[in-house]
């Protein structure tokens, strides 16, 4: 079982251990959905909760991750401002997270510095990320993105256990658009694609994209 201590400081494990409680969800578990209600503040102890939007027209893309040690920035803000989430949260494994009530955080957090500056610090951290998604999705060609994504996601065989669906979702993308750009990569001879997988042959082409983005 993981304590609070192990992934914060002594002082902060030991005001949080006082006033909130554990809770344990298996992987795939639809933690909050966009239109629930906010009334608890999560900090993640093991495991790992994907924070993810939908379209109307079923299109999806990942916001954020939230790690041991981290907390929701989403949950943050509907706590902060009385309003109900915009998107959902899923345990993409078993997690195992210490949740404080929503009164009980906003006296913390009227109450305590040390938790204060962690509530903020996170939350200051997490939306510089949400900045840098905006700029890549927005303005950054889905080939590059592509490109980085499969080098950053290859194992040391060079593979990647992604489908075309999950690396669109992941890119804010549609499927058809990454099985094309997928496809292309393939015709040049930079990845072979089964069903599943995909397998990069040519590091050093794709390298070459995103030093394009750099410059």
């Amino acid at each position: 079982m993981t304590c609070l201590s192990d992934v914060m400081s002594n002082q902060l494990a030991e005001t949080l251990g006082r006033i909130g409680r554990k809770i344990n969800a298996p992987a795939g578990t639809q933690l909050f959905r966009p239109g629930s209600g906010c009334d608890i503040f999560i900090v993640v102890l093991t495991g790992q909760v994907r924070v993810q939007m939908v379209s109307e027209t079923g299109r999806e893309i990942v916001l954020y991750r939230v790690n041991p040690g981290e907390t929701c920035v989403l949950t943050t803000s509907c706590l902060l401002t009385n309003s109900d989430y915009q998107a959902e949260g899923i345990a993409e494994t078993d997690i195992e997270a210490h949740v404080i009530d929503s009164s009980v955080f906003k006296q913390c957090l009227a109450d305590s510095e040390p938790f204060r500056d962690f509530v903020f610090s996170t939350y200051s951290r997490r939306f510089a990320d949400l900045i840098e998604l905006i700029e890549e999705v927005v303005f950054r060609r889905i080939d590059i993105r592509l490109a980085r994504h499969l080098m950053k996601l290859s194992d040391e065989n060079g593979c990647v256990n992604q489908t075309h669906q999950e690396l669109a979702v992941e890119l804010g993308s549609a499927r058809e658009v990454i099985s094309r750009q997928l496809k292309e990569f393939e015709r040049r001879g930079w990845v072979t694609l089964s069903r599943g997988k995909i397998l990069l042959e040519n590091c050093g082409q794709l390298r070459n994209i995103t030093g394009e983005a750099r410059g």
